[in-house]
């Protein structure tokens, strides 16, 4: 009785069965740390993007806020030189410390101005950029929580067994998490001071 294919090959198959079994679990590993790197970085530019829509806003603030009050020159000067600073960073890190100036700029003198002057919390234009920009404002933080969440997937990945062999042998390694930048402060708020 003549032998068939699958039983003159039998030993050729497991072996060819076992080979197909790793490289799908290398390629399976390889494409999760892609996607969770991807994920990461896909996250970190949508924080830029809010950014980015912060610093759109600024010229529309500084402009209403010039049409309804004589505004000092000091606020309009840090807030626009934290936005070109913002627009000339060329990595992710003077961006979120220009960012995070700039919202630190933002709210420090819309406390001020409305103490100031009354008269722009009846200003429906004030009102709307106010809330444009608050608005933003919560969406970087939305958008760095997410960022920071994405991260601890990805390092929860690299650093659990069998991830953590992948992860060596893919040259992918821990990343750290958000900071916020240093000496970056929280303005006092309720002065009654213009910047």
């Amino acid at each position: 009785m003549a032998k068939s294919f699958f039983e003159k090959n039998k030993t050729l198959l497991i072996i060819l069965g076992v080979v197909l079994v790793i490289g799908m679990i290398f390629a399976g590993y390889y494409n999760k740390f892609i996607m969770l790197d991807q994920d990461i970085q896909g996250q970190w530019s949508e924080v830029n993007n809010q950014y980015q829509r912060q610093a759109d806003l600024i010229p529309n603030l500084i402009s209403v806020l010039s049409s309804a009050v004589s505004v000092e020159t000091g606020f309009v000067k840090d807030v626009t030189a934290a936005r070109t600073n913002y627009q000339a960073a060329t990595n992710d890190y003077d961006r979120d410390v220009a960012g995070t100036q700039m919202n630190s700029g933002i709210s420090a003198v819309v406390n001020a101005v409305a103490e100031n002057y009354p008269v722009l919390q009846a200003n429906k234009q004030y009102i709307a950029l106010m809330d444009e920009l608050a608005g933003t404002q919560n969406r970087i933080t939305v958008a760095r929580g997410r960022y920071i969440e994405y991260i601890l997937a990805y390092n929860k990945a690299v650093k659990t067994f069998p991830g953590n062999i992948f992860a060596n042998m893919f040259g992918y390694s821990e990343m750290k998490y958000y900071e916020a930048p240093a000496g970056t402060e929280t303005p006092s708020l309720g002065t009654g001071q213009l910047p």
